[in-house]
């Protein structure tokens, strides 16, 4: 477990919902945010948060002298970029698998892309399934727009 150096508080830096929101690849890697506020920037409770640093979706989470998590603006990038692919509907042994492939290296690049380029093919039949299912309920709608006694005819 890495030992800490006292926190810098320099207020010029962006604070844990600013740095979650605005996620990028070169983030500032200075632990500074607490568990309950990553847990309010992130909407993940403090318990999924220990969970994915404890199955390896996050690294190990610097800690302070008495043994508090600390988060970087790198962490919430990884949570940020996390939360978008659980959206999408990405198992987290999925999930798991990619951030494995970033630790591994450059060298992951195509396994990286073909990981992804597979689960965008699952979201977009997703999306044309939905589109489906919102013509469905659209002419439902408009059935039970009708008069009475087309309604009392439809199922």
């Amino acid at each position: 477990m890495a030992t800490l150096a006292p926190l810098d508080l320099d207020l010029d830096r962006l604070t844990c919902a600013e740095a979650f929101g605005r996620a990028r690849a070169n983030a500032d890697r200075t632990p500074r945010h607490t568990i309950s506020e990553v847990a309010a920037a992130s909407g993940l409770s403090a318990h999924t948060l220990r969970w994915y640093e404890r199955i390896g979706l996050l690294d190990p989470v610097d800690r302070t002298y008495s043994g508090q998590r600390r988060y970087s603006d790198a962490d919430l990038s990884r949570l940020a970029f996390l939360g978008r692919l659980r959206l999408t509907g990405m198992s987290v042994a999925d999930m798991l698998r990619y951030v494995e492939l970033v630790r591994s290296g450059e060298h992951t690049y195509d396994d990286r892309r073909e990981l992804l380029v597979a689960h965008r093919e699952e979201v977009r039949q997703r999306i044309a399934d939905l589109h489906a299912t919102l013509a469905v309920l659209d002419l439902k709608i408009e059935m039970y727009s009708r008069p009475t006694a087309v309604k009392e005819q439809s199922a």
